[in-house]
């Protein structure tokens, strides 16, 4: 243990040495800790590379703003979704192994798997969810709001996620067809993809401490937590999110020391240590222009920074006359990026443990300014003039809603109305819950307040440990429409942007449990206008039988009151008769009410 913190104290200390005299990067620690300070950051870390070697690595902050621990360079960070080019990179061997091919069908590896039409069934091919050109948008909320930790689950609701554009006609980035990614490795190699990543990448490269869930994050040491910095500077930890399932999308946990190696890697063709870990027919592909995201044409200011496009889990873009290849990533309490520029041999990779941080996209562009010798901004001082032109923006925007934000009528409904559980195939399910005559929506990860603001529309505000804040509204709402009996039948929530209409969760009415000898007491004949309707059981579950009709499954919903399963504002009521046995059963339907007498 001793040997190894002197081993990392000397790496720090050369790396140190080595900082101060390449004049390139002389005064950035000053620089770095102005850009921390002004941009009221928690922590971040960053490491520069040049062709195989570590030539800066430096933390600054806190990884534990509380108790006020240092961030490092061996401090590990959630890197989100610079994980998506591990997970590409496993097909792209297997691609070169010959194992696969990423020009066929992925149901060719995943039979299962379907998309939302045949159209895209037949044509979509793996290259596609590569450099995320389906058709298809984010729908993120349908994982991120309704977690799951199986894979296959999640594969499931894919066949839901409705299109908004053809297939290859516009660049839409989509985690879901990188979980498709890491399920095709899985069934190819027959190993998990944690094991995928953990064999062909963290032994490979040396990245021993990187890891690739939450649970292996919390037992390590020199981990950052993530917090959230609000407007009035207060500072808030924020707990760590478990991707669970969408791990292949953005999982992996690392310092920037170890992701250096993997950057080292990109920069020499694939080769670490002497080692052929990608081929360099991959790393071109990689890095090569797969999809146009969008224009980016050189602004006046900035005339030699332009191009947008994707390669495979890679953005390309000319930075200042240089070939940029680059990811983002960001994950509930942190942000990262990883960049370099194949043409210079240079790589930058800085961690951020803060939710929204610009720290990393400002220090990459700091530090590729004096790595590629260019002419130099004051990236600080354009970030607090933009800063100030967002807060005029948006203090604009905040009176112009308010001064609309007069509220309407009431809901004809009362609150009891809305309650049970609503669902969606292609995202999941939640209740709405009536606590103290108000409305909660209770989501697996959060809860949210519903606070009437109009008719059937509600305003949602979450539900903190700290309370609930009704001064901070977003621009989602719970529209709540009707069936043809006035009764609250689903929720309307827009959760896909890219989609010109919301998404349907159905209402599934709550229901109670009932004795046997309860359901037994029901069942029997019933005359209706001349018709005889039988009421049965079969197994445990109470059926209505029309004669021509098929068979109606009721569920209970109050004592004596039953809702269909199949049925949307149809209802039965059985009435009593004074020896509390039942006399006759009343058939409410959304063109009237009809009593049937028992035979």
């Amino acid at each position: 243990m001793i040997r190894h913190l002197l081993t990392i104290f000397l790496l720090t200390a050369s790396l140190a040495a080595h900082a101060q005299s390449d004049k390139r990067l002389k005064g950035l620690e000053k620089e770095l800790n102005e850009v921390l300070k002004a941009t009221n950051t928690t922590g971040f870390a960053v490491a520069v590379v040049e062709k195989d070697k570590i030539i800066y690595a430096k933390g600054f902050g806190y990884s534990d703003y509380e108790n006020k621990v240092p961030v490092d360079a061996n401090t590990l960070f959630a890197i989100g979704s610079c994980t998506k080019a591990f997970t590409a990179s496993i097909l792209g061997q297997l691609n070169d192994e010959g194992k696969i091919s990423i020009d066929a069908s992925p149901r060719l590896y995943v039979p299962e798997l379907s998309f939302f039409n045949n159209e895209m069934n037949n044509n979509i091919i793996v290259r596609d969810l590569m450099s995320h050109r389906t058709g298809i948008p984010r729908h993120d909320y349908s994982w991120y709001l309704f977690p799951s930790a199986s894979k296959d689950s999640l594969l499931q609701r894919i066949q839901y996620h409705a299109p908004f554009a053809g297939l290859r006609e516009k660049w839409y980035y989509n985690n879901f067809m990188y979980l498709v990614q890491g399920v095709i490795a899985e069934r190819i190699t027959g190993k998990s993809w944690e094991e995928n990543i953990r064999e062909r990448f963290f032994g490979p490269l040396n990245m021993s401490r990187s890891n690739l869930h939450i649970d292996e994050l919390e037992k390590s040491t020199n981990a950052a937590f993530g917090y959230t910095v609000h407007e009035d500077g207060t500072v808030e930890k924020v707990d760590y999110y478990r991707i669970g399932g969408m791990c292949p999308a953005g999982s992996i946990n690392s310092s920037v020391n170890e992701m250096s190696n993997w950057l080292i890697t990109w920069i020499n063709g694939g080769k670490f240590n002497g080692q052929q870990i990608l081929t360099e027919s991959y790393v071109r592909e990689a890095m090569s222009s797969q999809m146009v995201i969008d224009a980016s044409l050189p602004s006046a200011e900035f005339p030699d920074m332009h191009l947008a496009n994707y390669g495979f889990a890679w953005m390309l873009s000319s930075y200042r006359g240089h070939y940029e290849v680059e990811h983002g990533g960001a994950i509930d309490g942190f942000r990262a990026s990883t960049a370099f520029y194949p043409s210079d041999s240079i790589g930058i990779v800085i961690l951020a443990n803060e939710n929204g941080s610009p720290i990393p996209s400002l220090v990459r562009k700091m530090i590729a300014d004096r790595m590629l010798e260019t002419e130099k901004t004051d990236w600080i001082e354009l970030y607090n003039e933009q800063k100030k032109e967002r807060e005029e923006a948006k203090e604009e925007a905040k009176e112009k809603v308010e001064e609309s934000a007069s509220r309407g009528p009431k809901s004809a409904h009362a609150p009891v109305d809305f309650i049970g559980t609503y669902t969606h195939p292609g995202y999941g399910k939640f209740e709405i819950t009536l606590k103290d005559d108000s409305l909660y929506a209770n989501l697996k990860l959060m809860n949210f307040y519903l606070r009437n603001k109009h008719y059937d529309v509600f305003e949602m505000f979450e539900v903190k440990d700290s309370g609930i804040d009704t001064t901070e509204q977003g621009d989602l709402y719970f529209n709540f429409s009707t069936n043809d009996a006035g009764e609250i039948s689903a929720v309307h929530l827009n959760l896909e942007q890219a989609l010109d209409h919301p998404l349907e969760f159905k209402r599934i009415p709550k229901t109670i449990h009932v004795d046997k000898a309860v359901m037994e007491s029901y069942v029997g004949e019933y005359e209706v206008s001349g018709t005889t309707v039988q009421v049965y059981l079969k197994g445990s579950v109470l059926i209505l039988y029309v004669p021509g009709q098929p068979e109606y499954e009721m569920m209970a919903t109050e004592k004596h009151k039953f809702s269909f399963k199949t049925l949307d504002g149809f209802k039965v009521e059985f009435i009593e008769s004074a020896d509390h046995s039942i006399r006759e059963m009343k058939m409410i339907q959304p063109n009237g009410t009809f009593v049937a007498k028992r035979k």
